[in-house]
Parts: structure tokens; sequence; C-alpha cells
């Protein structure tokens, strides 16, 4: 029963994306990172990406769904998150929620704010927008590490 192949997905570990609507395109795509998960390392997304662990690192995504206990030791940058645990470092998001369970300690870049109340911010807030010019993946591309383009150029 359980050792059977039939059905089973043999994709690499760490990539639990699901697909919701079967066609095998992005869009219903999610990954889910667990309680019981500790990453160290920077994550990046093309689909929506629930974290309910611990990571050590920047996080880039379309979308973010943040659980109440888990946190977040890095930079965030998407199109729109819903956090509810702890940032500890900068956050850019078009459309941001910051629930009342939520704790960044970091600066905050949004187009679109919601805090509810006992959300806490620690850092500078301000409103941006140059997120929406962009394309979503040109925002992803230029937030995270403009510079190391410059020094990447320098280098060769």
């Amino acid at each position: 029963m359980f050792n059977s192949s039939k059905g089973r997905d043999d994709r690499a570990a760490g990539s639990s994306i699901a697909t919701l609507n079967g066609s095998g395109s992005k869009r219903g795509m999610f990954s889910v990172i667990g309680p019981d998960v500790t990453l160290s390392g920077n994550i990046s997304a093309i689909a929506d990406l629930h974290i309910d662990g611990r990571i050590e690192g920047d996080v880039t995504c379309g979308a973010l769904a943040q659980g109440a206990d888990s946190s977040i030791l890095g930079s965030v940058t998407a199109q729109t998150a819903r956090l509810a645990g702890t940032v500890e470092g900068t956050v850019r998001v078009k459309q941001l929620t910051v629930e009342r369970s939520a704790r960044i300690v970091g600066d905050v870049e949004y187009e679109t704010i919601t805090i509810e109340l006992g959300g806490q911010i620690d850092g500078r807030i301000g409103r941006v927008t140059e997120l929406v010019a962009q394309p979503a993946v040109a925002t992803v591309a230029t937030l995270i590490r403009p510079a190391d383009a410059d020094e990447s150029e320098k280098a060769a």
C-alpha cells in the first residue's frame, strides 16, 4: 500500500508543488514548507508559497502566506503577502497584509497595506509605486540583488 509507485510524484525533495487545476500550468500551483522544516538559503518560487517553518535566507515568490508560528530571517519580495509570523528583514510587497500575530523587524515597502490590530512593524514603512510599473519577474530580479549584476559585470 505505501510502497506502491502508482501515482507517486518523483520530483526532487523539497519541491512540494501541487497542481490544483491538474493542467500542469503555473496557475493553481503552490509550494508548502511545513512547520517541522528549517531551511538555510534563499528561496525563489514562481508559484505561490506557504511557509509554516523557519527560513534563514531571502524569500522571493508571487504570493506568500506565512503561518503564525513561522519565522523568516531574511528579506521577503512578493506581489502579495499575508504575514502572520515573524520576519526579520526587509519586506517588499505590492499588496501586504500584516495579521495580528505578525511581527516584522525591518523596513517595509508596499503599494497597498493592511495591518490588523496587534500586528507589529519595527522599522521604516514606505509606500512605493514603482513596484507596479515593472512586470512581476523583473520586479523580483530587480528588488533582490540589483548590486550583484554590477559586481558580476566588473568581474567579467
